[in-house]
């Protein structure tokens, strides 16, 4: 009898689901809900920066898409049952951290802090922490100048800390009221088994190291003295942190009775530790030593794995080196950009040249799909949601450069798909910079999976060949590769990830490969681009952007003869 495992992958604007064959990864039933509060699933305000998720939609979602998927699952495969579901790994998207009380429950769900915003999920994009930021940085550099040698050289807006800090600073009746933080990675996998209570919960290694400086070379987390010199109150929040650590494809428990009964699925299945979405998916993208797999969405995680046992320098700008995050065994490595998907949708949205009848994304990728490069004179910078790697700046904002008065709407759209090829470029160099050899680059997500405009303009800004992904939910696949081995073999599942990944995933056979003459004039380009990114991204530079314009009109007028 075929075994299935669960994959639940909560992304930015809504939670999936996939039932997975163990045997062949294929997908036999597939779900989506989308989060009922807030706009496209985030709660902001008048704020830009503010971005956070009410944990409601969290267990909302868990029960509305498995039901789901296990009814599409019997329309598909005649004779199913949820019998046959041996386990469930989760991703979410990170750093998103919840405020829970001493049970473990969010405080969004007490009556005091309904409407307060601060008891909500501080989602990944909210940036109203930049200051707490720069000051653990710069604390950082003092004190400890070892935390940050793992993170990238400075500590993000994004991430844990700069959360807590700021919820300590502008509301302090929330932070008083918390008994600890969880990663809604960590959280959300306790929900399932009931061991939400911060005594039983068990922490992720990849929410844990990559976001909250996590190694067991200094002990684990932060220090008390570290912490205590940001606020004394954040280093007695210290004590309460859990330090259970568990790795992906460990078990944290089983399926509790209720969820049994919300769901249809049997009660004591296994459920992994949870992890991001973007390590998850370069699990269910087969990644391997020297394989870079981007998760293009609406922003881009880009992650590789070194072996543990090889030197590997401290590379600055990465989102985290950690050991065991990705695959145990291997270092995982951690670089992305903060705006992708969510720079086209802006123009799309927000700009909407035309007017929104005349303006979408299929008009403006057929437009953009029709020009050469470099004709459109247009060059910009990725940086409509900050920087994260390899400047990890969060106050850096996007430009465009070289408009005229008949600069038309698909020449702008794509100059800002040539913009996030250009950053992928750059972390690409990055890599390579300190020895970490990018042998094939995969990608996956929906930009990878729809838009073939996107992933040429890739493959001729890198120059090298961009590979796709078989998976249409590579992420949802990579956590039901963590629920296959969190059952194990004896159940039906697989002993260890490389078992997994060999049986579940796979690459399309369509590989988009570079054009030499379009290669030739992104190189010239890119060197536009990185003057304009070490100009406005860099303190340390020195120089002149007199020819940058007229440079631009010399390689449009080039291209268009």
């Amino acid at each position: 009898m075929a075994r299935y495992t669960i994959g639940l992958d909560y992304g930015t604007n809504s939670v999936r689901a996939i039932v997975a064959n163990v045997a062949t990864g294929r997908c036999i039933g597939e779900a989506v809900w989308n989060y009922a509060h807030g706009h496209n699933g985030v709660i902001i305000s008048n704020d830009p920066n503010l971005a956070r998720q009410h944990p409601a939609d969290y267990v909302k979602g868990a029960e509305v898409v498995i039901k789901r998927v296990l009814a599409a699952a019997k329309r598909n495969v005649r004779g199913f049952r949820s019998e046959q579901v041996i386990g469930i790994g989760v991703d979410t998207t990170g750093s998103t951290s919840l405020p829970v009380d001493s049970r473990g429950r969010p405080l969004a769900f007490d009556r005091r802090f309904a409407r307060n915003l601060a008891a909500m999920a501080w989602l990944w994009k909210d940036h109203t922490t930049a200051a707490e930021a720069e000051e653990i940085t710069e604390l950082a550099r003092k004190m400890r100048p070892q935390y940050l040698a793992k993170c990238g050289r400075r500590y993000s807006s994004e991430w844990f800390f700069s959360d807590i800090l700021h919820c300590l600073r502008t509301s302090p009746k929330v932070f008083d009221a918390a008994w600890t933080w969880v990663e809604i990675a960590d959280w959300i996998p306790a929900m399932l088994t009931g061991t939400t209570d911060p005594d039983n919960l068990t922490v992720g290694i990849c929410a844990s190291g990559h976001k909250a400086m996590y190694n067991e070379e200094w002990g684990g987390y932060p220090d008390k003295r570290f912490l205590s010199k940001l606020d004394p109150r954040l280093g007695e929040f210290r004590s309460r942190l859990q330090t259970k650590v568990g790795i992906v494809g460990e078990a944290v428990g089983v399926l509790t009775a209720k969820w049994s009964d919300l769901t249809g699925l049997q009660a004591g299945t296994p459920v992994s530790v949870g992890a991001f979405d973007s390590h998850l998916g370069a699990i269910g993208a087969g990644i391997s030593p020297g394989t870079l797999v981007k998760i293009i969405g609406t922003s881009t995680c880009d992650i590789m794995i070194h072996p543990a046992d090889r030197p590997l320098a401290d590379i600055p700008g990465l989102c985290g080196i950690v050991p065991n995050s990705v695959l145990p065994g291997w270092i995982g490595l951690e670089a992305g950009q903060s705006a992708v998907g969510d720079i086209f949708n802006w123009f799309v949205d927000y700009i909407a040249p035309g007017g929104r009848k005349a303006c979408s994304h299929e008009t403006l990728t057929a437009g953009a799909a029709r020009l050469k490069p470099g004709a459109s004179g247009l060059l910009g910078l990725d940086w409509n949601n900050g920087n994260r790697t390899v400047l990890v700046d969060q106050r850096l904002t996007g430009l465009l450069l070289g408009q005229t008065v008949s600069t038309k709407p698909e020449e702008i759209y794509r100059a800002l798909i040539e913009a996030t090829a250009f950053g992928a470029l750059t972390i690409i160099n990055r890599f390579e910079q300190y020895g970490v050899k990018v042998r094939q680059v995969v990608n996956c997500g929906g930009i990878a999976e729809k838009n073939p405009t996107v992933m040429q303009i890739y493959a001729d800004v890198t120059g090298r060949p961009m590979k796709i992904s078989r998976s249409s939910q590579t992420c949802a696949l990579g956590a039901a590769i963590a629920g296959a081995v969190a059952a194990g073999k004896k159940a039906g599942g697989h002993s260890g990830f490389a078992a997994a990944q060999k049986a579940m995933t796979g690459l399309k056979k369509k590989i988009f490969r570079p054009d030499p003459k379009a290669h030739a004039v992104y190189k010239e380009l890119y060197r536009l681009y990185e003057k304009l990114h070490d100009a406005f991204g860099t303190r340390q530079w020195k120089g002149n952007l007199y020819d940058v314009m007229k440079r631009m009109i010399d390689i449009r007028n080039k291209v268009r003869k």
